[in-house]
């Protein structure tokens, strides 16, 4: 992507998503500027060459796109902040895990200074945390949810696309932030929360010897950073609580089938699981 004009990206955050989308446009030749309170990621990511400065009002004018890879009400609050310094030009784009909250806001912020804003998700990831977990290629090839504006969703889009660029989505879609809260409670938010509960079994403590992929798989986002992922499930908590209903209705089920040695139920429970599944495959391949 060096062959594309250079241009200035300001980041609020340089965690795992922050610091990864910071990676990817320094190491396809543009400038960022970012901001962290966490003094030793700033220290790292400007020692990296990553980060050309620290992002400031005095500059936020440079920016021609501007990230807000911060919690909800962070980046509510940041944009907030920076929106009466930015230039009219510029695209600001939440990165957060969930948009009912934080696109509401924003979408008013960008209003109010006549300045174009996109809501954003990108569906990409790991366990773990931090500036020193991000990595240039974390995007590569990973999907991309938008949720824009009612007014100019054309122009926005095809916007959001070129400046993404650099960063090697694999595609893009875009839904209403509803619609990605209701769909994020249950491929996301409850993965986490099964995953979190999953481990917490004693039999966790002496798996070794005894486990593998599916112990492995199962427990792999039970790691997770605990301050955000609260933050997101109470923002999105009638979604979720949804979803986990549906899993403790799913379950017991399965439960009173064992309890009363019921083969034919169990059996006919497993067989829906799994042809659910093919299902469910077979239209993500479409």
């Amino acid at each position: 992507m060096k062959n594309q004009q250079s241009f200035t990206v300001g980041i609020v955050g340089l965690g795992l998503i922050g610091g990864s989308m910071a990676r990817a446009y320094a190491a396809a030749g543009h400038r960022v500027l970012a901001t962290d309170k966490n003094e030793a990621a700033m220290g790292a990511a400007i020692e990296d060459g990553v980060v050309a400065e620290a992002l400031t009002p005095q500059n936020a004018a440079d920016c021609s796109l501007l990230l807000l890879a911060v919690y909800p009400g962070a980046a509510i609050e940041s944009f907030d902040t920076l929106a009466p310094y930015l230039a009219p030009s510029v695209l600001v784009m939440d990165l957060c895990g969930t948009k009912r909250q934080v696109t509401e806001a924003c979408f008013a912020i960008a209003k109010e200074h006549g300045i174009d804003y996109v809501g954003g998700h990108p569906m990409a990831g790991t366990q773990f945390s931090g500036y020193e977990n991000s990595r240039a290629n974390l995007f590569f090839g990973a999907p991309m949810v938008l949720v824009l504006p009612a007014e100019g969703r054309g122009r926005l889009k095809e916007k959001a696309l070129s400046l993404l660029s650099p960063v090697g989505f694999g595609f893009f879609s875009d839904t209403t932030a509803e619609i990605h809260d209701r769909v994020i409670a249950f491929t996301s938010q409850l993965a986490h929360v099964v995953s979190n509960a999953y481990v917490k079994s004693p039999q966790a403590q002496i798996h070794h010897g005894f486990s593998a992929g599916s112990y492995r798989d199962l427990t792999r986002v039970a790691w997770l950073n605990e301050t955000m992922w609260c933050e997101l499930f109470l923002e999105n908590r009638d979604y979720l609580s949804e979803e986990i209903n549906n899993i403790i209705n799913a379950l017991s089920a399965y439960k009173k089938a064992l309890d009363e040695n019921d083969a034919t139920t169990l059996t006919a429970l497993l067989r829906e699981g799994r042809i659910a599944k093919e299902r469910a495959d077979q239209e993500s391949e479409a």
